[in-house]
């Protein structure tokens, strides 16, 4: 959801292919328009409001895995490029953390499941590593508790079964 109250759709899949079109919903009216769409078509991909109120979309998937992201300007309904992810992934996660970073994590890559993370840092728009996840997995789920540290939970490994297990990652920094 945008600071408006709209609610930004943007990629997903459609009839055999990634899609690159973009929509705002908007639940006051029950109307959807359309917006600018995406640089890149991506399924399986992230999207997450940053504190200066743009959305930034990473990774997903095209064929392959992707490592591009990308920036949505609610005021100009437009997309800018931004720094590529250190790894491809998709179907991973992404949480906006206290500090305005944005910590991504596992996901799948080219054929593997991933446990590395990374982070975003929207003033430099910059990645840096950020560790590992003790177990790879993708199509998980991650909740920021209310002491700053991220529960990841769920998801699938690399063999497809379905985990029973959780993490709680450490904070680290301001």
């Amino acid at each position: 959801m945008l600071p408006n109250g709209k609610v930004l759709v943007a990629g997903g899949f459609g009839t055999s292919v990634a899609l690159a079109s973009a929509e705002l919903y908007d639940p006051a009216s029950g109307s959807w328009t359309t917006t600018g769409s995406l640089k890149t078509a991506r399924d399986s991909h992230t999207a997450t409001l940053l504190p200066n109120g743009t959305v930034l979309v990473a990774g997903g998937l095209k064929n392959s895995a992707l490592a591009s992201a990308e920036l949505y300007d609610p005021a100009s309904g437009s997309w800018t490029p931004t720094r590529n992810l250190k790894t491809a992934r998709e179907a991973h996660t992404a949480t906006l953390l206290p500090n305005g970073k944005v910590l991504v994590a596992g996901g799948a890559g080219t054929g593997l499941v991933l446990a590395s993370a990374e982070l975003y840092d929207s003033p430099s728009g910059t990645w840096m590593q950020a560790g590992s996840l003790i177990t790879g997995r993708y199509i998980h789920t991650a909740a920021l508790l209310g002491n700053g540290k991220v529960l990841v939970a769920g998801g699938l490994d690399a063999s497809f079964h379905a985990l029973a297990s959780a993490e709680l990652g450490a904070r680290r920094g301001p």
